[in-house]
Formats: structure tokens, sequence, C-alpha cells
């Protein structure tokens, strides 16, 4: 049962000595209630205390590694929060995409590297895939090695192994041992062998009840065993009780601290119509999957789920941003247009989106806001004339870089114009309001 803050301050040194980074050791124990820190943070806390502590210090979830060596590496699990609001979401669940072993080699290899290949940017960052998910569908053990070793090779991604046959689940755990793939799946007839193989290979391992109760026996049955590295399958391919379900397992395991559920998920969507697939799949991104496996992987249904994860998985408290500067968008030259925004990313991304299509290469300014769109930044007094003019005139060499003296600024805070020309020594025009006007208003600048 999880200790309150009272129970675990008992057990401190209660010096507040602050090196645990925390003012007291109240402040500590608090955190430590709610597990947002580590006991072995505090560096005087006794081995009784540790003992005593043990449970109260460790996290809800369990953090879990699949890859290893050259392969990508990807943690999941040691959630703290049920909605972000809360505090941020720390590891972004695994996408992974199957690939059957009863396909030819060259259908194989094809589309392993079609899965490598699935990468794509995100206002200003590279989204991807996270897993390869090879599925035993030929029933032949000798084939699934042989297309685990294929896919191994060829993939820099860490595999899933997929087989009901614990013969075939050890020769693909062989095949990839030096990737730590992750193996799928230990249920009530297979637990004790699946559980020697996980153990024997050191992979992480999947465990699948048909109903939380009998998945609760097996991971206890498994910590048994050795066996600490879980991952839990819901038991259920239907949508609607799959949600329901992976919710009640990340409130069991945050709410109520129930260890036998206290580890990451894995969903797997059903086959068949891919617009019905793709939108499961949406469903398992936001609640509460921590890996989901797709069979189909078209690049029109791949995008909105890598975006959407991409989105889910920021800091709600800090926005994305880019650096403050200079950026160049084309082959610029001294008399190119400096237009002036802030340095929120999809601000920026978009300004710089549509300078670009107005094929007049041009500098951009971007000033630092604090991640701020231009309304938001102007009302806050983030965007002001005394920021853009220091932009212009000290912290950039934009000088330098054009003989003209001319800045167009965003038409929504046309309102700065006189105050920035005073500050700058600039001569300031008024932009489009919205940014899908600028290449109509930089093309009459090349006029």
């Amino acid at each position: 049962m999880a200790l309150t803050a009272l129970e675990i301050y008992k057990h401190l040194p209660k010096t507040n000595c602050r090196e645990c980074g925390f003012p007291t050791c109240l402040a500590f124990a608090m955190q430590l209630a709610a597990k947002r820190a580590s006991l072995d943070q505090c560096p005087y806390v006794t081995e009784e205390a540790k003992a005593a502590l043990e449970g109260a210090s460790a996290p809800p979830m369990r953090l879990v590694t699949v890859g290893a060596g050259d392969k990508k590496k990807l943690e999941i699990g040691n959630e703290t929060v049920l909605f972000r609001h809360e505090e941020k979401f720390y590891h972004p669940l695994g996408i992974a995409i199957e690939v059957r072993d009863d396909l030819p080699d060259e259908e194989v290899e094809a589309r392993v590297k079609y899965i490598d290949g699935l990468k794509f940017e995100r206002v200003g960052t590279e989204i991807e895939v996270d897993l390869v998910a090879v599925r035993n569908a030929s029933g032949d053990p000798e084939r699934f090695r042989a297309v685990v070793e294929k896919a191994h090779r060829l993939s820099r991604f860490p595999l899933i192994l997929i087989s009901g046959d614990p013969e075939a689940l050890r020769g693909g755990a062989d095949a990839a041992k030096d990737g730590r793939p992750l193996l799928y799946a230990a249920n009530k007839d297979n637990w004790e062998q699946v559980g020697t193989i996980a153990k024997e290979f050191g992979c992480p391992l999947t465990v699948y009840g048909e109903d939380l109760e009998e998945l609760a026996e097996l991971t206890q049955k498994l910590l048994g065993m050795g066996v600490q590295d879980l991952v839990l399958d819901p038991g259920t391919r239907h949508p609607r009780e799959a949600l329901e379900r992976l919710t009640l397992m990340r409130r069991l395991a945050l709410k109520k601290n129930f260890r036998p559920l206290g580890y990451p998920t894995i969903a797997f969507t059903n086959g068949g119509d891919p617009y019905a697939e793709a939108a499961e799949a949406s469903v398992y991104v936001a609640k509460y999957a921590g890996m989901l496996v797709l069979q189909n992987a078209e690049t029109w249904q791949v995008l909105p789920l890598l975006t959407e994860r991409y989105n889910i998985y920021t800091d709600p408290q800090k926005p994305i941003q880019v650096e403050p500067g200079v950026y160049e968008v084309g082959e610029v030259t001294d008399t190119s247009p400096v237009l002036v925004t802030t340095n929120f990313s999809l601000t920026y991304y978009t300004v710089a989106g549509d300078v670009e299509a107005s094929r007049v290469p041009s500098y951009i300014i971007v000033v630092d806001t604090e991640g701020t769109s231009v309304l938001t930044a102007w009302a806050a007094d983030k965007f002001t004339p005394e920021k853009v003019a220091e932009m212009l005139n000290e912290r950039t060499d934009i000088k330098d870089k054009v003989r003209h003296r001319k800045v167009v600024i965003p038409g929504l805070v046309a309102v700065m114009t006189a105050k920035l020309r005073e500050e700058s020594g600039w001569d300031v025009l008024v932009g489009p309001r919205e940014s899908s006007g600028i290449p109509k208003f930089l093309k009459a600048w090349a006029v």
C-alpha cells in the first residue's frame, strides 16, 4: 500500500541538506509520495530506510527498454499521470509495423526497407516509426527464424517477435539477441516456457491475459521467475473494450499503486479496412498504449499517427520553439527582403513555408518570444519594437547581409510601425495579417 508523505518523512534523515534537489526533507517526502522523485536522490538515507521505503520509492509503472547495440532504443512506461495537463508524458509510445513471415523473401526485404524509410519532418523535428514486428504467420519455426534474421540485419529498429510457438520464439530470440527484441507473448498456457526464454536471452516479454485478473496473476508468476521487464496486452482486439481496459490498467497502476499491472502496455489494430485501422490506432495513441502494432503502413496512415503522438508527448507547459536568429530561405542576396516573426515553431515554419512558396529568397529574423505566437507575444510584451530593433542592430549580423534598411513586420502588429522605425532606424513595411498572404506580398516586392 502507498505510504503518505509523513510516513515517508519518518524514515528520512531530516537534515534538510538540499542535496536531493528539494528545500527540505518533508518536501522530498511529498515528491516521493507523488512518485515524482526517487529515493536514490537522497545521499544519506540508511539501508533500513531503503528497505522500508522500497515500495514508496519505486515508480508506479516500470520503465521497459526494447532494443540494444546498434538498434534504436525505445523506452516505454514510467509515466506518472493520467492527463498531460497534470504533468507531461515522458516516454512516447513506440509504433511498430508488422511483417509476416509467410511473404516471399523479396517482399520481406522490400517491406523492412520501406518501414525504415517511414520518416517525416514536423515543425523542424524528425518523426518516424520505432519498431518492426515480425509475425510467425507461417507456423514454421525455421522460416520465422530466417525472416527475423533478415529483418534484424536490414532494419535499424528493434524487433517485436510474435509467435504462439515457444520453439519459434526461442529461435527468433537467438537470431536477434544482440538487438534485445520484445517477445510476444506469455499466456496462461506457456508462461513458464516463454518466461524461461525471456530470462535466458535477457529480452523484455509481453504478457497476454483474457482479463485483468488473469493478467495480474501472470505478471506475479513471471516476477517470481525473475522476469521483470514486462509489457501488458489487455487481451482484447475490440477497440471499445481495449480502450476501457487500457484506461483501467493505467488508473490502477497510477492511482491505486497496483503493482501487478504497473507496466507499459501494447495494442494491436485490426486489419482490413485501412481507414478503420487508422481511426482505431489514433484511439490507442491517445489512451494509453505504450506500443502500437499496425498491420498496414501507408504513409497517409502513419503520418497522422506520428503527428498525434508528437503533439501529445510534448510538454504542454513549454511551447515548441526555434532558436532566435537569422534564417535564410532560398539563395539570398544583399537585396533580399527581411521579415520578422516570433520563435513559436508553428509560427516560424508556417512563415518559412509561405516564403519558400513565393520563390523570393528572403531573410527571416526570429525574435525570442518564449515560444509564443505573434498576437500572444505582442499582448504579453514579448514582441516589442525594442526587441525587434535589438535583433536588427545588435544581436544579429543582418545589417551586414543586406544593403537596404527595410524590414517587414506581421500585419497583426502594424501598431508598432512608428516606434520600431524610431528605435531601429530601419524603414518598416507592414506585411499581410495572415501568413498565407506572404507569397503575393513578396512577389510584389520582387517586381
